[in-house]
């Protein structure tokens, strides 16, 4: 079964079964039938942040779970949304019905059970800001455990979910929570223009939108998986060291030091449009590796180490991807497969 329509990339490789599950016992079945045969099984929900990098050598399963309930109290609206609905269309859908709170988080792509996974993040919002649990199916046996957020173990870019809880379960819905007494996200860059005392939910959502789409291509027209690598957090030592040499360094702090921007090391290196076959560095945003048409899922791989390569070479920093690797027998290390 061709995966190419399942992955943002647009990377032509195949699967041995793919099957579209609307329930939770499909999945399950599913799963469970892949282990008795002793082959890999993958889930996915819009394929926006995974790359293959060759074929499947089993079953992929494709999360469209889909339901939104909400349950307002006196000062919060608390939404319960199944893990296969859209989240870019989850946020017009709190804005549309007049619960502001996501809409820092418009136009990232995927489906809302993967947003823990990553702890997906924008313009000074992360998911674990609203989040309050995850419904976490244990696809062995059936069973399903409600996670809170100091279970799901939150961080840049990353969750237990990464870990412990890689193989063998799914994501079936997340509980989010959405104040009523709504204070707009604003200190990032492109936000900060907005006046805090007059901006609207529905204005940062346009902005937001309008910069992503300025900024990012659209994979129905180029093929890619958004950022490709992880923005790197360093010592205060080694940022300093880098603002004697480079004054206009952008930089932010983070609970664990000092974030630097992996699009402006990469632009250091003049690497936009620099390409290995099809696969190339975009030629607007260095973060954003695009498949110009052909490319592999070797090719993405050949493209991203030289990257890291020569930022590691450059700065002595050695940059992770965001997008996670699915070889044929499931998930693998995707720095250490960028490391070889």
């Amino acid at each position: 079964m061709s995966l190419k329509n399942y992955n943002t990339f647009g990377i032509s490789v195949q699967c041995k079964k793919l099957v579209v599950c609307n329930t939770i016992l499909q999945m399950i079945e599913n799963w469970q039938e892949a282990q008795t045969l002793n082959e890999p099984c993958f889930i996915i929900g819009e394929g926006s942040n995974i790359l293959f990098t060759e074929d499947l050598n089993g079953t992929v399963l494709v999360n469209k779970l889909k339901g939104i309930e909400v349950n307002e109290t006196l000062d919060a609206y608390h939404l319960h949304v199944n893990g296969g609905e859209n989240w870019h269309n989850l946020v017009q859908y709190t804005l549309d019905n007049g619960m502001p709170g996501l809409e820092n988080l418009a136009l990232i792509p995927g489906v809302v059970g993967s947003a823990p996974i990553q702890n997906i993040g924008a313009y000074g919002l992360e998911l674990k800001d609203v989040f309050e649990y995850a419904d976490l199916v244990n696809l062995n046996d059936g069973t399903v455990h409600r996670m809170n957020e100091s279970e799901c173990k939150f961080g840049y870019r990353e969750s237990i979910f990464k870990h412990q809880f890689k193989k063998g379960y799914a994501i079936v819905s997340v509980g989010l929570i959405l104040k009523k007494e709504w204070k707009p996200k604003l200190n990032y860059a492109g936000l900060s223009k907005l006046n805090p005392e007059t901006v609207t939910p529905r204005e940062i959502f346009n902005l937001v939108c309008a910069i992503r789409r300025t900024k990012l291509p659209d994979p129905e027209i180029i093929g890619n998986a958004g950022s490709f690598f992880k923005n790197p957090v360093v010592s205060e030592t080694i940022a300093n060291k880098l603002k004697v040499e480079y004054e206009n360094m952008p930089y932010y702090k983070d609970i664990k030091g000092i974030k630097l921007s992996a699009a402006w090391l990469i632009d250091r290196l003049e690497l936009k449009g620099y390409r290995v076959r099809d696969a190339a560095v975009h030629k607007n945003h260095a973060m954003v590796l695009v498949n110009l048409g052909n490319a592999s899922g070797k090719d993405v791989v050949e493209l991203a180490k030289y990257i890291r390569k020569k930022v590691g070479e450059k700065f002595d920093i050695w940059l992770e991807p965001e997008v996670r690797f699915i070889s044929a027998t499931g998930e693998v290390d995707a720095v250490q497969l960028l490391s070889l």
